[in-house]
């Protein structure tokens, strides 16, 4: 029997199997220029590389068009404006994949930052209910999932244009719908040092 996203029950089970098993996972969602980047990386500024790794999800995306149109992978990995020129083609191209394996960018993200071996996983990028639902399906209590939030008037501060075919896609909208996340966080203010204690205790 076919399990969902065309994949094998066999293949399923191989999978879970194979996977590396981390002591925590902190999945981080948000809209465009909400601060979940910022947010995510001062968090990985306070561990070892060896203790915590974040992870995002479109890391193999970008560096497919990396290496396709010979752009700058760190730029495209980057928060500005280089890394919007290219976006909805990225967007378009990631969706084609997703149909074909709804896990194919998880797991590729897994290889890409080395995450194997390392005990606490931050993942900077979920967008789409299939991705929380991959890590939940092969990683089941070890993962917390985190909604990070600002208003539009922050996020336009910080840069934000609404764009047609990003703003209103899915990779932008496919968990405004969700309302049971672990933790929600409200980021309008600059400093975050109010936000990041309750971040901390669900890396416990």
């Amino acid at each position: 029997m076919a399990a969902p996203g065309g994949t094998s029950s066999a293949q399923v089970v191989k999978e879970i199997v194979s996977l590396p098993k981390p002591r925590r996972i902190l999945l981080f969602s948000g809209k465009r220029k909400s601060g979940k980047d910022y947010i995510t990386n001062i968090l990985q500024d306070r561990f070892d590389s060896s203790q915590c790794v974040t992870i995002k999800i479109s890391g193999p995306i970008k560096s497919h068009w990396a290496k396709s149109l010979h752009l700058d992978l760190k730029e495209l990995l980057g928060d500005g404006e280089y890394k919007e020129r290219y976006r909805q083609k990225m967007i378009l191209w990631g969706e084609e994949m997703r149909k074909k394996d709804y896990g194919y960018f998880c797991r590729a993200a897994i290889d890409m930052y080395n995450a194997h071996d390392v005990p606490m996983w931050i993942v900077s990028d979920v967008r789409r209910k299939t991705d929380i639902r991959w890590f939940s399906e092969n990683f089941s209590d070890t993962c917390k999932t985190i909604r990070i939030t600002s208003n539009d008037e922050v996020r336009r501060k910080r840069g934000w244009i609404f764009t047609p075919g990003v703003d209103d896609a899915e990779s932008e909208c496919d968990l405004d719908d969700v309302n049971d996340w672990d933790l929600e966080v409200f980021n309008n203010e600059e400093n975050i040092d109010n936000i990041l204690p309750t971040i901390l205790e669900l890396m416990k």
